[in-house]
């Protein structure tokens, strides 16, 4: 839910014009409709199943059909507002002229892309009209029709983007490009087809490559490859990614995921989290590091409302560095510990990256929320050593324990915002909900206690915060939709195969792939963030570690966690970049300090890597 500008290395830069904007304001309205339809058949369901014992049996469908066309609407939203995460480390050094040629180039691929699938879509959708729903007794097709909506809709926004901005002479040479690449890949298919799994090389990792460095949407970068790795050096219709793409946003479990994001929404509008900061402040604030224990502290139950790490260093840093800056902690520090503390709470339940990961791995949620929360322990009690070392020289004077009446006054007003993390976790934990279920009943306790306690939330703010929340839906799901057509091409391939025969002959057994996937994923969360990672790469990973014997929850454990260090490593990892930003600081100034809260959390990593029943395994 995180704004951002050019000083991030992998944004949505909001402030780029907006060619459909006004065009945009029926999409924006249907889609938050849709999320509200969403939200009440969910909750319905549940309440009809737990409380009545008449289960609905036609919810689901109905909430599968709302969901697919929230995600197609909610990602053209995104990219109207320039909301899907890309990689612009490249861009960000190139001069004005030639930034502004890579990005209209950038947008004719992405136009481009949608294209070559408008008409295999629309396809798919017509093969729809012969499956009836169950339930409903209805074509499927009415679903289906979300993605060639979806995808023309967005082309063609994609080309109006780059008409708007670009130069005709970047448009001229940006389509001559493209139109050379294609003759040149159309000219050379026979050739590529014959050359066998080498030319995997070229699609899926050369041109993504080529795709992230100018800009393209990362969502974007792995359709890109993938589409043209089947359609030029193989004899697979390219009609079968839409299938795939279809699969990977279809799951229920991934009904959570915009419910949960609404909720880091209501957190952030009706300060909830911040009195939970209060109260931790009242507490701690008073003993050598304190502050640093109340930030760690903040974000490890913050995250448990929002499962947002934007949302959880928005919600904590501005609460908290004023009073740091005054016990005279660097700002470098402060940022430091700001974004490594929210690596920390990132297995914290509610987490969006443990919902995705056991739909698309098939691991249990609520084994993956016990052991998160284990995990997020042992990691927060590294960086609170650390804390507590560095603070040794920290200035105390004129700090005084807090009274008891304002600790009590501060707990009475968190502790509606506190007991809803621990709702939340004993109740998928404990097998009462699901996490869907668990999600929905979580928005409606958060809405009402923000509207009772905590100062209500205008129309106007709700509507912006359904909005934002489509688009921020939109943008996950179109990843999870290429990753995971990118990642049945290789399988396909037979490249999963070679891959678990390369992993299984590694020195060491299972400790030897495990050192092996850390790297992987330190490497990915710096370049593509969590979500995409994870998408990418759990179905070529988790059958080889079941092979060797890993425990799915335990793996899940480490690869999450991998990623996230990951995603705080500078000089690439975005999540660095976000922390100096909700900080006010300069990365260069915070690179030097971040490096000892990194190695804390490594140590963490490999202690949990080394001892499975950390993880419960």
């Amino acid at each position: 839910m995180a704004s951002a500008d050019d000083t991030l290395p992998l944004v949505a830069e909001t402030e780029a014009p907006r060619a459909g904007s006004r065009f945009m304001r029926p999409v924006e309205a249907v889609a938050s409709a849709l999320l509200v339809v969403v939200v009440g058949l969910l909750l319905t369901g549940a309440i009809s199943r737990y409380f009545f014992s008449l289960p609905v049996v036609w919810i689901d469908e109905v909430s599968s059909i709302s969901f697919i066309w929230l995600a197609m609407l909610g990602s053209l939203i995104a990219l109207d507002r320039n909301e899907h995460l890309r990689l612009t480390l490249v861009l960000r050094v190139l001069p004005d002229r030639a930034k502004g040629f890579v990005e209209t180039l950038a947008l004719l691929l992405v136009a481009a892309f949608l294209l070559a699938l408008a008409y295999p879509a629309f396809d798919y959708m017509m093969e729809e009209r012969f499956i009836t729903t169950p339930a409903l007794n209805i074509a499927g097709s009415y679903r289906a029709a979300a993605l060639p909506f979806g995808i023309c809709a967005m082309a063609a926004l994609a080309v109006a983007q780059a008409v708007k901005r670009g130069t005709l002479r970047d448009l001229v040479v940006s389509l001559a490009i493209i139109g050379a690449v294609l003759g040149l890949l159309w000219l050379a298919s026979p050739a590529l087809i014959h050359a066998g799994n080498v030319t995997i090389l070229l699609f899926l990792v050369v041109f993504v490559a080529l795709c992230l460095a100018g800009g393209v949407p990362i969502a974007f970068c792995f359709g890109i490859g993938t589409v043209t790795y089947l359609a030029f050096a193989t004899r697979v219709p390219v009609f079968v990614m839409i299938g795939r793409m279809d699969e990977g946003m279809s799951s229920l479990i991934l009904l959570s995921v915009p419910v949960f994001v609404l909720l880091g929404c209501i957190l952030d509008s009706t300060g909830m989290g911040k009195a939970i900061v209060d109260f931790l402040a009242s507490l701690l604030g008073h003993v050598k590091a304190g502050m640093s224990y109340v930030l760690l502290g903040s974000l490890f139950v913050v995250s448990g409302i929002s499962g947002s790490k934007v949302s959880d260093m928005a919600t904590v840093a501005p609460a908290l560095f004023p009073e740091m800056k005054r016990r005279g902690h660097r700002p470098k520090d402060m940022i430091a510990l700001l974004a490594t503390g929210a690596a920390m709470a990132d297995t914290v339940p509610p987490s969006i990256v443990l919902i995705v990961l056991g739909s698309v791995a098939g691991v249990s949620i609520a084994g993956l929320f016990t052991a998160g929360f284990v995990v997020a322990l042992v990691l927060l009690a590294a960086l609170a050593a650390l804390a507590r070392f560095l603070a040794r020289d920290e200035k105390m004077d004129g700090v005084r324990r807090a009274s008891p009446g304002l600790i009590w006054r501060t707990l009475l007003v968190a502790a509606p915002a506190l007991v809803l993390p621990f709702l939340i976790r004993s109740a998928v934990s404990g097998g009462m909900a699901t996490a869907t279920e668990v999600s929905t009943f979580a928005v409606v306790y958060a809405l009402f206690i923000g509207m009772v306690l905590y100062g209500g939330i205008s129309r106007r703010t709700f509507y912006a915060m359904l909005v934002e929340t489509a688009a921020l839906t939109g943008t996950i799901l179109m990843i999870l939709a290429c990753a995971v057509a990118m990642a049945w091409a290789i399988t396909q391939a037979g490249i999963a195969q070679d891959l678990a025969t390369l992993m299984a002959g590694l020195p060491g057994g299972w400790i030897g792939f495990m050192a092996v996937s850390i790297a992987l994923f330190l490497v990915l969360g710096c370049i593509l963030e969590g979500l995409p990672a994870i998408v990418l790469m759990a179905p070529l990973m988790y059958p080889i570690a079941r092979k060797l014997g890993i425990n799915d929850i335990h793996y899940s454990m480490v690869v999450v966690t991998a990623m996230n260090i990951g995603l705080m490593t500078p000089p690439i990892g975005i999540g660095f970049y976000l922390a100096c930003k909700i900080g006010n600081v300069s990365p260069d100034e915070a690179i030097g300090a971040i490096w000892p809260y990194l190695l804390a959390l490594f140590a963490g990593l490999v202690l949990v890597a080394a001892v499975p029943a950390i993880s419960g395994a």
